[in-house]
C-alpha cells in the first residue's frame, strides 16, 4: 500500500483504470470491474445512461459511485465545444463531479486525438474548475502544453483505440513520462496483460483499458490477467530491470571458486 497512484490528490491504490461500454450487460461490467481491482472506472456520457434517461437500466446501479471514482469521459466528440458541453452535463449528472477524461478525435476513422482541439477544450475546462485527465497524442511537447494549462494527468495513446496492437512506440511514451511531472497512463491500443506490463515497464503511472477486457472471449477472465499485468509491470519498474548487453554473455552463476579450480 506504500506504492500509490495519486491523481488530483487522490489516492489509490490500483494503477488499472477500466472502461464501462462494449459489455453485453451491466451485470458482465461488474464483474469484469471487480475482477481487475480497478477503483476508476470510465464511462461515456454520450453512450451510457447515468441518469439521462430515468426509466432505463443505469450504470450506477451496477456500479455505485460510493464504490468506484466515475470517470465520465467525451467519446464520440470531434470539437472542444462538444467536449466542453459533454462534460458540463457529466458534472450536473454526477452532483458536481469534477474529475474528468477529455477527448476530442480527429476522425471517425482513427479516433486519432485533434490536439488542436484538445488544448481549447483543456484549457477552458481548468478554467472551469474542473480536474482533467486527457487523451492525447505520445507527443511530449503537447504533453507538457497539457501539464502547463493544468491537466491533472496525461494519458497518451498506445496505438489506435480498440486496435489491440499493443505500445508501438515506446520510446516516444517514455519522452512523455519524462517531460511531465503529472500522473502518465497509457491509454487505448492495449490487447492483453504483456501489453499493460509493458506500459508499466516504461515507467507509466497507470493503464487505461476497455475494448481488450470487453471483447475478450472471457471478460472476467481478462480483468484479472489484466490486473496481475498490470501489477507485474509495476513491480519489474521499481525493481530496476538489468541493463542490456548486445554480443555480451554472462554467466548467472558465480564464475570464482569453483570445483576444481
Amino acid at each position: 500500500m506504500d506504492d500509490l497512484l495519486t491523481i488530483a490528490g487522490k489516492a489509490y491504490s490500483s494503477r488499472l483504470l477500466v472502461g464501462t461500454g462494449k459489455y453485453k450487460d451491466f451485470t458482465e461490467t461488474r464483474e469484469a470491474v471487480v475482477a481487475s481491482g480497478a477503483q476508476i472506472v470510465t464511462v461515456a456520457i454520450r453512450r451510457t445512461n447515468i441518469g439521462q434517461d430515468p426509466k432505463a437500466p443505469s450504470l450506477l446501479d451496477a456500479l455505485p459511485p460510493s464504490e468506484f471514482t466515475y470517470l465520465p469521459n467525451t467519446a464520440g466528440c470531434y470539437s472542444a465545444d462538444e467536449a466542453v458541453r459533454t462534460l458540463r452535463l457529466a458534472r450536473e449528472l454526477l452532483d458536481d463531479h469534477r474529475l474528468v477524461k477529455l477527448e476530442v478525435l480527429g476522425d471517425p476513422h482513427t479516433l486519432f486525438p485533434n490536439m488542436p482541439e484538445t488544448l481549447k477544450a483543456a484549457e477552458t475546462l481548468v478554467k472551469e474548475g474542473f480536474e482533467v485527465m486527457v487523451y492525447c497524442s505520445d507527443d511530449p511537447i503537447q504533453a507538457k502544453m497539457l501539464e502547463d494549462i493544468g491537466c491533472v494527468a496525461v494519458m497518451p495513446l498506445a496505438s489506435l483505440i480498440g486496435s489491440g496492437m499493443g505500445v508501438l512506440n515506446p520510446w516516444n511514451v517514455q519522452l512523455v513520462r519524462d517531460a511531465v511531472k503529472v500522473p502518465v497512463l497509457l491509454d487505448a491500443g492495449v490487447g492483453t496483460a504483456s501489453d499493460a506490463a509493458i506500459a508499466m515497464e516504461l515507467g507509466c503511472d497507470g493503464v487505461l483499458m476497455n475494448t481488450a477486457i470487453a471483447l475478450a472471449k472471457d471478460p472476467v477472465k481478462m480483468a484479472g490477467a489484466m490486473k496481475k499485468g498490470v501489477e507485474a509491470g509495476r513491480e519489474a519498474f521499481l525493481a530496476g530491470r538489468m541493463p542490456r548487453k548486445f554480443y555480451t554473455a554472462s554467466p548467472s552463476s558465480p564464475t570464482t571458486g569453483m570445483i576444481g579450480s
